[in-house]
């Protein structure tokens, strides 16, 4: 499914590139994308107490082993941006997306394996147990909630300027709305 390039604005309820029951505050950008590109989503998850989700990459990961990422993945053939960001988050953490606070930022990168990609990274609201998530052994090792205090911990095995991650959560926990 090709999205309309141009479009730059949330879906209009019942626009069927809103997925069911995921709600999407009033100006939450979703970007367009034409075919042949590669795409994934992000979702910068917060708790009640003003920390952000984190898992750690399995070691045998080929992009990014043993860095802490967020809930994310790439966009399947067919899928919208949404759509995506919902089933990332359902198979990354067994947590339900109800709510897309705001669009963080569109980034593009290349990985390791020589493949550029366009990542759009959302602040999102989940239902669900936040004390386990349902991590996908071995892709994610591990998960924890990282503060601002925390923050630095997150460039753990990265290179100098692979920041996005850190980067990402920071912006999020300083400019969160209320929930």
């Amino acid at each position: 499914m090709t999205q309309d390039p141009h479009r730059l604005t949330a879906p209009a309820p019942g626009d069927p590139a809103a997925p069911a029951a995921l709600a999407l505050d009033a100006g939450v950008e979703v970007p367009g994308f034409r075919d042949g590109e590669t795409w994934t989503v992000g979702a910068v998850i917060l708790d009640g107490q003003g920390r952000a989700f984190a898992q750690r990459r399995g070691p045998h990961r080929k992009l990014f082993p043993d860095c802490w990422d967020i809930v994310g993945g790439h966009v399947e053939p067919g899928e919208s941006l949404l759509e995506a960001l919902v089933r990332e988050v359902a198979e990354e953490t067994g947590w339900r997306a109800r709510r897309v606070r705001r669009l963080l930022g569109v980034s593009t990168w290349t990985g390791g394996d020589g493949v550029t990609r366009q990542e759009a990274d959302y602040l999102v609201e989940v239902d669900g147990d936040l004390t386990a998530p349902a991590l996908e052994w071995p892709e994610h090792t591990a998960y924890a909630w990282f503060g601002p205090d925390d923050l630095p911990l997150l460039k753990e095995n990265r290179q100098p300027g692979e920041y996005l991650i850190h980067d990402l959560i920071a912006r999020a926990l300083h400019s969160a709305p209320p929930v």
